[in-house]
């Protein structure tokens, strides 16, 4: 038996060392998440596969949430993973608030730190890569706070959510608000309260590939290597 191992590990070492490779960079570098749920849409569909930077902020053990060096800190408009013992999941959204910061949401408009978010209406081909067939009944934004803050959202002005107003809150130490770009249909700080730096795991970047989970798991190839902001 262990004549046959050892010649199994010979014929095929390099086809092993390329697997042991490839699971220490998802373990420590990069990784890549399947997205079951649309409370990132538009910029993040169910289906998509998005790769995380997992050096974003932290270098971490491989196979572990644990980080050994803080490298950056999240910035407002990030959209980052991390490990919600809250709600019991991993989870992706949209970084709103930084430490210290006031947090106020009066009928979908965020305020953060008295500064009042612009909206930009957009439609038509403005939110292309989507195909007509992912558009949602709702208005589609771009929302912007500054220089260092804009992004597209939707809000759906019809749908009753307690979720529209919320605050103020400000934003503890060590710890961050986060948002789905979803607006209406999210759970995320405004449910399961603010995120401990300890639980980000890493920053999306790109989508690897898409597949339309309501056609057979068709391919939308025009999402496929599409960065995110």
């Amino acid at each position: 038996m262990r004549n046959k191992i050892n010649q199994f590990l010979k014929k095929h070492k390099g086809f092993i060392l390329f697997v042991f490779l490839i699971a220490i960079f998802r373990g420590g570098v990069a990784d890549w998440h399947p997205v079951p749920t649309g409370s990132m849409k538009p910029t993040i569909l169910e289906g998509d596969v998005i790769i995380v930077d997992k050096l974003a902020y932290d270098l971490q053990i491989p196979f572990t949430d644990i980080s050994l060096w803080h490298l950056n800190q999240p910035k407002r408009g990030d959209i980052v993973v991390f490990t919600s013992k809250a709600a019991h999941k991993r989870l992706i959204k949209r970084m709103i608030g930084l430490p210290g910061d006031e947090i106020i949401i009066r009928n979908n408009q965020l305020f953060v730190n008295g500064i009042a978010a612009n909206y930009k209406a957009i439609g038509g081909t403005e939110i292309i890569p989507l195909r007509e067939e992912d558009r949602e009944t709702g208005i589609y934004v771009i929302e912007s706070i500054g220089n260092d803050f804009k992004h597209i959202m939707q809000v759906k002005p019809t749908l009753p959510n307690r979720l529209k107003n919320f605050g103020p809150v400000k934003v503890p130490d060590g710890q961050y608000f986060v948002m789905g770009d979803n607006r209406d249909n999210s759970a995320d700080s405004r449910v399961y309260g603010f995120v401990p730096r300890n639980e980000i795991r890493g920053k999306a970047i790109k989508i690897l590939l898409s597949i339309d989970l309501n056609d057979h798991y068709q391919p939308r190839s025009e999402r496929f290597w599409e960065k995110l902001q």
